[in-house]
């Protein structure tokens, strides 16, 4: 997405955060429409729709668009509250650069992977590699600061399911195997993690020996 502004300010008055444009710029959007609703600086709130997103921005198709230069928080189904500055402005909407610490960028970045996968993929609940049956393997899972053996169910290039009695938060961080994951889901037997990087045959046998 072109980028016009070369004088970006907040709402201080102060240039923008000239990194934080790089960061849009090098980060591919991926078209994802959900509904939502973004805060003004005034906290004057209004809906709003996503068009497309990437872990550093997103655009946001509105007839109340904000100010370049100005602070918004949007909400939106399955992602929750993003901050950032807007950076542009067009006649359906604006575009805005996220204000998130490296935690939540890659929360985000899991988020955003399984609900592009899940909208392409309805009957298959996101999943975009086949799983392989691993019933009997052991691995290791860390929560926190605590190491549990358990059962690796399955196992594709993008997640696993893990037979457990722990029952993580969805949407925590966990360690499986070397691997660093996002919990997507509980199930009868334990849980389902989606891996934060999609991992090649040789980094899934250095993952899960």
């Amino acid at each position: 997405m072109a980028m016009h502004s070369s004088t970006l300010r907040d709402t201080t008055g102060h240039r923008a955060d000239a990194r934080q444009t790089r960061d849009m710029r090098r980060h591919r959007r991926l078209p994802l429409s959900l509904a939502g609703r973004f805060m003004r600086a005034d906290r004057n709130e209004f809906t709003c729709q996503l068009k497309n997103i990437s872990v550093g921005g997103a655009f946001v198709v509105t007839p109340h668009a904000p100010e370049v230069g100005e602070r918004v928080v949007a909400y939106f189904d399955h992602l929750g509250g993003l901050e950032g500055s807007v950076v542009r402005r067009t006649a359906d909407g604006f575009a805005f650069v996220f204000k998130v610490t490296e935690y939540k960028r890659e929360k985000l970045a899991a988020q955003i992977m399984w609900l592009v996968n899940r909208a392409e993929f309805p009957g298959e609940q996101g999943r975009l590699h086949e799983r392989t049956g691993t019933r009997g393997r052991r691995t290791t899972l860390k929560v926190d600061d605590v190491i549990i053996d358990v059962e690796l169910l399955d196992l594709s290039a993008s997640g696993a399911s893990i037979g457990t009695p722990a029952r993580p938060p969805i949407g925590s961080f966990v360690m499986a195997g070397k691997t660093r994951a996002i919990v997507r889901r509980h199930h009868e037997l334990g849980i389902g993690l989606q891996f934060l990087t999609l991992l090649s045959p040789e980094a899934l046998r250095d993952s899960f020996p």
